[in-house]
């Protein structure tokens, strides 16, 4: 068919080429034949326009329902891509807009952070100074405790010391004192208790 409809447009180029005037006769002709080539110009077109017409026809016939169908399918992704557009604008909006949000009130975290933080801080120094202030009595008791055992411990020093020193000075005060008569009369008393008992 699209053959058909080129084959129609051949007699348009035959009949402009036998109604061309040559050039050399152009001016001389012009007032004869002005009539005459309108009338003729207007002949040699009617069936050039009729072959026209009949395939803009043609392909209005067979392109009609796949153009249509074409433009409507081509509308429908249109309005599809339409709406897809508008609902990740509406997403890009929202995420943008809760990014905004967190960003203007990221400066009062920051300062919640730093308070807390510093609250945290005092918290520490408090329990720092507590438990230091918990060893310190600790150990002073311990201290206190090790210092009682030594004292303890001295003062048994002192006295096994001062009993000894106590005998010693008893035994070279007797071993002065007493003679050898009193040796012997300690002596005689001691057998007497044995022999009564």
């Amino acid at each position: 068919m699209l053959l058909t409809a080129l084959l129609a447009f051949v007699p348009v180029l035959t009949v402009a080429q036998e109604h061309a005037v040559p050039a050399g006769q152009e001016h001389a002709a012009a007032g004869e034949h002005h009539d005459q080539s309108i009338t003729a110009m207007l002949k040699g077109m009617a069936w050039p326009l009729a072959n026209f017409v009949v395939f803009v026809g043609i392909l209005y016939y067979l392109g009609n329902k796949p153009l249509k169908d074409y433009l409507a399918n081509r509308s429908t992704t249109i309005r599809k891509d339409l709406v897809e557009a508008a609902e990740l604008k509406s997403t890009a909006t929202a995420q943008l807009a809760a990014i905004e949000s967190r960003l203007q009130a990221l400066p009062g975290e920051v300062n919640a952070l730093k308070a807390r933080g510093a609250d945290e801080i005092k918290a520490e120094e408090q329990r720092i100074a507590a438990a230091a202030a918990a060893e310190r009595e600790r150990l002073l008791e311990q201290t206190r405790k090790e210092i009682e055992l030594q004292v303890r411990l001295a003062k048994k020093q002192i006295l096994e010391h001062a009993a000894d020193l106590s005998v010693q000075l008893a035994t070279e005060r007797i071993k002065k004192e007493v003679t050898t008569d009193d040796q012997a009369r300690l002596v005689d008393r001691y057998l007497d208790q044995v022999k009564k008992s």
